[in-house]
């Protein structure tokens, strides 16, 4: 009987797994195993020896024990049992990304501006935000009141709004904050920073995102940019905001 372990065997040329068939073919006395595609490449396009003791392979040394059914049954049921509970770590690994957030390079987030600005063909525009390069998706949150700091320096409570801006390149993004953080539009002092975003549910759920165009993050973002929404909403990141609650 085949021990339960075997099941991880790979063959040491190709490093592919050895099928259930493989697994009980001896190809050499000394008992170096190779699946029977490189066996048979070995004889028919190399020298015909085993890569191990040299001996030259012939089918008469070669060796197959047929399994039998309820071996070939009880293999299958562990592998499946193994990939069932490899996928249950997979998902219990993910699950706590959920919480997190990460700081995107090329998402600008901006507050402060005037809800007559708050267009996406004016933030587009040549003469706004698009001046610094090509923008991937723009999104605006209208707030009904926000503290907003004018040109003169008070603060007080208007209609305002923050905007996300997504660039198709990081560095855009970088000049993006550096020509926009402390400038004055519309009589108001303009707060840029980068933005976060979080994981998609489908990856997640180790599952494939059905969305072709889904900005969420189908893999793990880096280590360095990644806070939680508790340090988040303490102010941990106070430059970096999120469209995603």
């Amino acid at each position: 009987m085949l021990d339960s372990e075997e099941e991880d065997y790979e063959c040491p040329l190709c490093m592919e797994e050895l099928d259930i068939a493989d697994r009980n073919f001896k190809p050499c006395t000394c008992g170096y195993q190779i699946c029977r595609f490189c066996w048979h490449h070995i004889k028919e396009n190399l020298n015909g020896r085993c890569p191990a003791c040299r001996r030259e392979y012939s089918d008469q040394m070669a060796e197959f024990e047929p399994i039998s059914t309820d071996e070939i049954a009880r293999i299958k049921r562990e592998k499946k049992e193994k990939e069932r509970q490899q996928k249950d770590m997979e998902a219990a690994n993910r699950r706590h990304l959920a919480n997190m957030r990460v700081v995107q390079k090329n998402l600008v987030y901006v507050i402060g501006l005037h809800p007559k600005l708050a267009s996406e063909e004016v933030i587009r525009s040549n003469d706004f935000f698009g001046q610094f390069g090509k923008i991937a998706k723009v999104v605006i949150n209208k707030r009904p009141v926000a503290p907003t700091t004018t040109a003169t320096g008070t603060t007080s409570m208007q209609l305002s709004a923050a905007i996300y801006v997504t660039y198709q390149r990081k560095e855009d993004a970088a000049k993006a904050i550096y020509g926009v953080d402390g400038t004055v539009m519309a009589g108001r002092i303009l707060r840029a920073s980068y933005g976060t975003t979080k994981y998609c549910t489908y990856y997640l759920r180790n599952m494939t995102c059905p969305n072709p165009t889904c900005l969420y993050l189908h893999e793990p973002g880096e280590e360095a940019d990644t806070i939680s929404k508790e340090e988040l909403a303490t102010g941990y990141a106070t430059r970096s905001n999120s469209p995603t609650a």
